[in-house]
């Protein structure tokens, strides 16, 4: 269809964009046409034609659903003729005869309330005002446009289905589906699972999960966006379930680096009682995650600090913010440079960021400054430095319509969740996907090729990778040529990376690393999603430059649907590092900072825990790292072990009450808005700062609002030229906004002409950083695993999942720890823990790597039950462990948890 087909809808001339339907066409202009099976960015399928109109073109009449036809130049459409309306008007009848609609045909819909007896006696489960999505209801909507008499001509059958409110999170009453099949597809069409489908009871039709009878093991992801979509109450978030909202906000979730755009809607007490994916973020497309759908409730808790406390002999009493500062400036006062540490949110604004690194430096003069959640920086530092950004050099959607992926050592499907969609959406497209990782992820399923090096082996694969397309003369050669600089002497370092010397030390077949290297280089656009799991520093920075170099020769910098993009924590990590609060060369970053804490050497910090848990695999150090310190200020949204030990306790406010601005993985710089009014006496991360700064005696820290310290950011950071508070306000904006190729300057999707430097690879230097010969435990996860038999129990109520546990591990440690296989052995940490227990599989490909892989509908459960109010920052990450291996005691079974 040409650009700009013309045409005209009840009289109005419209035009409609290449690929629009009638009714997409009808939306841009305000004209409402009434369906029900059709939701912007799924396929039209058609199936409820509620959306029927009258087309009238070359002199010929047709009636037709408007969510599938393409407009035709000079048609005439009509909405509401006659026709249309009793057409229109008999679907919806039918649809009744399946549906509770005591209510919605009735002339007082509007005057009763829930307590309300019915005048007409309409039983209780036929009304409205007893749905939980009474009032945002579509099909509510939709019957009201059509106008149907009080009495209908068809019988309601009600179905009698039990209520599913056992799996967690939402609930389930297929009582009231209208089986528009809404959930099935976006299930399948846009997140490329299939936890839900089209089942059959009785020769009905009826939504049911694919696998079982529960969403644990039917592949659930819990993403919400089924019950986003559903246009009735079929389908229901259980939190605030009957909560009704007066606003609605556009803001962003702080969870993680995908930084989705979310819409968070507001009831009359300034309660955030939903949370869903923006159709319009440039981001997200509408997506969440189960963290961003369902983890941002502790914003209304009434656990939260609400006031500053201060210890004395032991016990923390309440104070004022005066006091509470007199007693920060005395306990940081006369401390050297050293001896002082400042930890910053993972969460954090990058106006908390800034002001955290300018009091860090210009205040406590301490260069030891780093986001709690910044463990490995070295991977975004490294591509900062190689590339002039930590960042994605595209954009997260770009991925959609790559042709090749290699996914490294990294877990996008629970870490970064919004950003494998596009991903998965490209392989369902046709595109190769080749997975580096000793677990089995959910990505893993989706490869052409997955490959199990091992740990520390990643840069020596990706290297023997850049040696095949280089043998094999698969390069870009155009793109080498004129833009890839130093490739004489990258060509010349990688003679050394003979392939079976490769295979020896990663524990990779040759034939299956000349087929990844001709996967990625051959398909087409190639891109990136690389991760550090597991790695040093010093590997995680040669995996980068061997990552880059691989992208540099195969033209995928600087490529549309190509680049890299990498895999980190924390949400507003890549701020932090935009803004300087990271320690750089001369300072301690958060591991360093742990040790020298225990150590005595740090004395004294100043800690913003928000989103920062104890019990993070990488954080596991800090509480006792903090007791030991002399002195401790900690900003934090509850009480935890991080304050457990504090000498000053100060009340955050959460993402829900600022206006400041966050940048994801992409670049994106966003705006969070003020969805609520702080109650008490909480403060942003960057007035707390502020405040102490000032407290201490700076007068550089004056700030009226945010927008002042966002606009010296923008001052002082070219990346940031062009930014306000104001231009963000229309939605996200990728720095920098102009694209040049000055030094320095991040490398863009469509900056082509951009110099990519090459980077010679020393094949001791990786080998160094190969795991030595110590077994290694490496758990996976993923969805739902069919070929295997789950059982689903019962306990208090909830659906849990019960199932024998496969540890795969290799026939020669099995040999060496006295195991046989099919026998009962548990894996233990260094510490004596028990971190797994199973029966034994000898289907380990290496020699010291145990792998062990779970449902995630465990883990969606573990989440359910904690009765921590934040219990996202508690989600435990797919780590590695150093470990031993010992016959399982009989009586623990092969199906017990782990510790």
């Amino acid at each position: 269809m040409p650009d700009g087909t013309t045409f005209t809808i009840d009289g109005r001339e419209v035009s409609a964009k290449p690929g629009q339907t009638i009714l997409q066409a009808a939306m841009d202009h305000d004209i409402y046409i009434p369906y029900l099976c059709y939701y912007p960015k799924m396929k039209p399928v058609g199936s409820c034609r509620t959306c029927m109109v009258e087309v009238e073109a070359n002199g010929r009449k047709m009636t037709v659903a408007s969510c599938t036809t393409p407009p035709m130049a000079n048609s005439t459409v009509a909405t509401n003729t006659t026709q249309v309306q009793d057409l229109r008007r008999d679907v919806i009848e039918l649809l009744m005869t399946e549906h509770p609609h005591g209510c919605l045909t009735c002339h007082r819909i509007e005057l009763c309330g829930p307590q309300d007896i019915c005048q007409r006696h309409v039983t209780v489960t036929d009304r409205c005002t007893i749905c939980p999505k009474n009032e945002r209801c579509e099909l509510k909507d939709t019957v009201r446009m059509v106008e149907l008499d009080l009495r209908t001509p068809l019988n309601y059958h009600r179905r009698n289905l039990p209520i599913h409110a056992d799996d967690p999170f939402y609930d389930r009453d297929y009582n009231l589906c209208i089986v528009c099949s809404r959930c099935v597809r976006v299930c399948e069409e846009v997140r490329f699972d299939t936890a839900l489908t089209l089942t059959s009871r009785s020769g009905v039709a009826l939504v049911g999960t694919s696998h079982g009878t529960s969403l644990l093991e039917s592949g659930c992801e819990f993403c919400g966006a089924c019950v986003d979509v559903c246009p009735t109450g079929a389908l229901t978030e259980r939190e605030y379930k009957w909560e009704k909202a007066v606003t609605e906000v556009a803001t962003v979730c702080t969870n993680c680096p995908v930084g989705c755009q979310m819409v968070a809607e507001v009831n009359k007490y300034g309660k955030v009682v939903r949370f869903k994916g923006d159709l319009a973020g440039a981001a997200n497309n509408g997506q969440a995650c189960m963290a961003g759908k369902f983890g941002y409730d502790y914003t209304n808790h009434g656990s939260r600090l609400k006031r500053p406390f201060i210890r004395e002999d032991g016990i923390l009493y309440k104070a004022s913010w005066d006091e509470a500062l007199a007693r920060i400036k005395q306990g940081f006062s006369g401390r050297s440079p050293g001896e002082v540490a400042v930890i910053t949110s993972p969460r954090g604004s990058n106006e908390d960021q800034y002001v955290a690194a300018k009091f860090a430096r210009l205040v406590l003069e301490t260069p030891n400054i780093d986001s709690a959640l910044n463990s490995n920086s070295a991977l975004l530092t490294r591509l900062a430095e190689r590339l002039g950004s930590g960042g994605a050099t595209n954009p997260i959607w770009d991925l959609e319509n790559s042709k090749s992926l290699l996914v490294v050592s990294g877990n996008p499907t629970e870490e970064q969740n919004v950003l494998a969609v596009p991903a998965k959406k490209a392989v369902r497209q046709g595109a190769k996907m080749v997975v580096i990782d000793s677990r089995e992820t959910e990505l893993t399923r989706y490869a052409a090729v997955w490959l199990r090096p091992k740990l520390g082996s990643e840069a020596i694969l990706i290297a023997g990778m850049a040696r095949v397309v280089l043998d094999e003369a698969l390069e870009d050669k155009q793109y080498v040529g004129s833009q890839v600089d130093n490739v004489d002497a990258l060509k010349q370092s990688l003679w050394e990376f003979d392939l079976a010397k490769i295979s020896r030390d990663t524990g990779i077949e040759e034939s299956q690393i000349r087929r990844a290297a001709r996967l990625f280089a051959q398909s087409g656009p190639g891109a990136i999603l690389l991760g550090s799991d597991g790695l040093s520093s010093t590997s995680s920075e040669l995996l980068a430059d061997a990552a880059v170099d691989l992208a540099a020769i195969t033209g995928n910098i600087g490529r549309v649907s190509g680049g890299i993009f990498p895999l980190y924590r924390g949400a507003n990590t890549l701020g932090a590092l935009d803004v300087g609060a990271t320690p750089g060369e001369d300072g301690l970053g958060i591991s360093a900072m742990i040790g020298a804490m225990v150590s005595g050497d740090v004395k004294a910090a100043l800690v913003m825990a928000d989103g920062v848990s104890g019990y993070s695999p990488t954080l596991t150090g800090l509480p006792a790292a903090l007791e030991n310190l002399d002195f401790l200020v900690v900003s934090a949204v509850f009480d935890s072990e991080i304050t457990a030990s504090a000498d000053v306790v100060l009340p955050a406010a959460t993402f829900a009450e600022q206006s400041s601005t966050v940048t994801n993985v992409e670049r994106r710089v966003q705006l969070l808005r003020i969805v609520s009014q702080p109650r008490h006496e909480e403060r942003t991360g960057w007035e707390t700062v502020a405040s102490i700064a000032t407290a201490m005696g700076s007068d550089a820290f004056d700030y009226p609002s945010s927008a002042e310290v966002f606009a010296e950011i923008v001052e002082k950071l070219p990346a940031y030229a062009g930014l306000s508070h104001d231009r963000l306000k229309t939605g996200g904006i990728q720095r920098p906004v102009e694209s040049t190729t000055q030094a320095g300057t991040p490398i863009l999707f469509s900056d082509s002409k951009r110099h990519v430097p090459a980077i010679s690879l020393n094949y001791n230097q990786l080998k160094s950083s190969v795991s030595a010969k110590r077994v290694t435990f490496a758990p996976g996860r993923v969805l739902s695993q069919p070929e295997r038999d789950v059982v689903v129990r019962k306990l208090a109520e909830m659906n849990t999942i019960d199932r024998e546990q496969l540890i795969q591990i290799h026939a020669a440690d099995a040999k060496a720890a006295g195991l046989d296989e099919g026998s009962l052995i548990q894996v233990k940490s260094e510490d004596g823990h028990v971190l797994a227990r199973g029966r034994a599989v000898f289907e380990s490909p290496q020699t010291g790597l145990v792998g062990l892989t779970t449902l995630f509908g465990e883990l969606a459960t573990r989440m359910y039950d904690l009765e921590t109010p934040d219990w996202s920052p508690l989600m435990p990450g797919l780590g590695f462990s150093q470990v031993t291996l010992e016959r399982a005691p009989a009586e623990q079974g092969a199906g017990a948890a782990a510790d």
